[in-house]
């Protein structure tokens, strides 16, 4: 029986914390896979993830639009993308290379 993956794609995953931690917004305009974006960027595959675990929390967005979802990182949130973007920061480089490519 095969599990899933908690982060289906490290690499994009990084991105999105990085992102985040820089005070951009995750934006979801659709539940769909590509249905949030973050800078403009699509987020295929780490939405889930940084939504199940409260990584992100809904921000309400006064000059944004009707049914659209606005993102940022919760307090926790941000605890943690320091720590994970510190950890990635000091892997080597070859390591950080094979899991972008591997997801």
């Amino acid at each position: 029986m095969a599990t899933e993956r908690i982060i289906p794609d490290r690499g994009e995953f990084v991105d999105a914390l990085r992102a985040l931690r820089r005070g951009r917004v995750m934006v979801r305009v659709s539940p769909l896979a590509g249905g949030c974006v973050i800078d403009g960027r699509p987020i295929y595959h780490s939405a889930p993830t940084l939504l199940r675990y409260g990584i992100v929390q809904r921000w309400d967005n006064p000059d944004g639009f009707d049914g659209v979802e606005y993102y940022r990182l919760s307090p926790d949130g941000d605890v943690f993308a320091e720590r994970a973007l510190e950890t990635w920061r000091h892997r080597p480089l070859l390591e950080r290379l094979a899991v972008r490519i591997a997801g």
